[in-house]
């Protein structure tokens, strides 16, 4: 399956909700002034886990683009304000940024999360990214109170063909760090994904633990880790929000990934998880396929959400299988 199938069938449950929600505010052939729908179109993306900071937000940058004195034509008419908004708020400084450089090799690659949320697949799709580009890696089975952890890491990597790193259950996570890294340097290797337990953000203890990780990494490889990626489960809403704060206290977070985005309703939240926490939403799982993690892009998600190009003249659906050869093309 290509690219944008793969992203249109992942956000199908998210986009029928929305698309119903926003096909009822208006009535087939009824016209409505911006002003009167601006309060439902808030609610409404509420509901669908924008979460209310970015929906605000969103509100407000429709209000001050198209002026609220605005006649709305049609439904096609108000996805295409809605998509335009996205992509503006995406813009901002404080939610965007470019990927980490790998100037320093080995490039050290950190997957947190509380429990559940796909760590441990997310770090085998990524090392299969990694590895499909022609770079050789590691993956360090640092999720020590898990032995099922440990033996899902090891058959994930041989079936993307990456080399890993193991102690057995109940060892210190941080001695897995320090020997991946060490056979890192040794055998030349390109990148280290170092898969960590899950954690509650509230369990002090186990925060501390990820603290020894972060400088155990810093004292082996210089500028390590190079990305921290914190893996969130979309059908958490906004609880992954709060997740996201508490370790941002723990050590240097450079991204976030939102996974099982094809398993919810709730896909909104990729919409405001980044201009909420400040920092990029670089992954999106869409499925359990090696394949399924994409590399985040608003345009396309506008895309799979609404079923518009945000940067249409029109602001009209696409014609079939247009959008898809279009967005698939030299990928």
């Amino acid at each position: 399956m290509k690219f944008f199938q793969r992203l249109q069938a992942g956000l199908e449950r998210t986009r029928e909700r929305l698309g119903a929600r926003l096909s009822g505010l208006l009535r087939p052939g009824e016209a409505r002034r911006l002003s009167d729908l601006l309060d439902e179109l808030e609610e409404i993306l509420i509901e669908a886990d924008v979460g209310p900071e970015a929906s605000s937000q969103l509100v407000e940058q429709i209000r001050r683009d198209a002026g609220a004195g605005r006649t709305i034509a049609g439904v096609a008419d108000l996805k295409g304000l809605l998509g335009q908004a996205i992509v503006a708020l995406r813009g901002d400084p404080g939610a965007g940024g470019a990927p980490p450089s790998w100037e320093q090799r080995p490039h050290v690659v950190f997957m947190v999360g509380v429990n559940g949320g796909g760590k441990t697949t997310t770090a085998a799709k990524l090392a299969a990214r990694f590895a499909a580009e022609g770079k050789k890696g590691i993956l360090a089975a640092a999720d020590t109170f898990r032995a099922a952890a440990i033996d899902q890491l090891e058959v994930w990597s041989k079936r993307v063909g990456v080399e890993m790193v193991r102690h057995q259950e109940g060892a210190d996570p941080s001695a897995v760090v320090f020997d991946a890294l060490r056979a890192a340097r040794s055998r030349g290797a390109d990148f280290v994904i170092v898969d960590t337990a899950g954690r509650l953000h509230t369990k002090t203890p186990l925060m501390k633990e990820l603290e020894k990780i972060y400088r155990i990494a810093a004292r082996e490889v210089e500028g390590a880790p190079h990305e921290a990626l914190l893996v969130i489960d979309a059908g958490t809403g906004q609880n992954g929000v709060t997740q996201a704060r508490e370790f941002l206290k723990a050590g240097r977070i450079t991204g976030t990934v939102l996974t099982k985005l094809d398993g919810t309703a709730r896909g909104g939240v990729a919409v405001g998880i980044s201009r909420t926490l400040g920092i990029p939403l670089r992954f999106i799982g869409v499925g359990e396929g090696v394949d399924d993690l994409l590399e985040f892009s608003v345009d396309d998600f506008v895309e799979g959400l609404l079923a518009i190009r945000p940067a249409d003249d029109e602001m009209s659906a696409p014609p079939a299988g247009e959008a898809t050869s279009r967005r698939t093309a030299g990928r």
